[in-house]
């Protein structure tokens, strides 16, 4: 990534996630304390739950803060990379990038700043159906992560090229 409007592109993403998921962290914690609040009936509550796991509520015993840190942090080395090696054309990667680093940045700030885990605060049903509580940064993570496995699954079948890439000068 030489672009420096690539790169302000993916630190603007990057730190706007990180920002929006700490300042609805910090109004769920002050406003869910006592109780939950419904937004749309059943469907949609904001709830406090401070998660010391992993998604879905993946949890590996007493070092869970300590094992999931690392992986935050390995995860972010890796995506560095994946960053680095993104040309400026290839926005749509970029921007795949800098929401899943902004989430791991946000959850990681949670496990740092607390025992309790992190601060979970998004509670969905569909009838009987109940989806992990979650947050902002979860949120960009998710977002982020499936276009990004489209993307690389769009280059592996094109040999690495984006669309505009394919199309040349003329047509992009």
């Amino acid at each position: 990534m030489e672009n420096g409007l690539s790169t302000r592109r993916f630190w603007a993403i990057a730190l706007g996630v990180v920002l929006l998921d700490l300042v609805t962290k910090q109004i769920a914690v002050a406003a869910l304390a006592h109780a939950p609040v419904p937004v749309l009936g059943e469907w949609l509550t904001f709830r406090l739950v401070f998660n010391p796991g992993a998604a879905f509520g993946i949890h590996v015993g007493a070092y869970s803060r300590w094992v999931f840190m690392i992986l935050a942090l390995v995860a972010l080395i890796v995506l560095g990379s994946m960053v680095r090696q993104t040309r400026p054309t290839q926005w749509i990667r970029l921007t795949a990038l800098a929401l899943v680093c902004g989430g791991a940045v946000g959850n990681l700030l949670d496990r740092i700043r607390s025992p309790r885990g992190v601060v979970d605060f998004i509670d969905v049903w569909i009838g009987a159906f109940h989806w992990p509580t979650f947050n902002v940064a979860d949120m960009a993570v998710t977002c982020g992560a499936v276009t990004l496995a489209l993307v690389l699954w769009h280059e592996g079948r094109h040999g690495g090229e984006t669309t505009a890439e394919r199309a040349g000068p003329a047509e992009a």
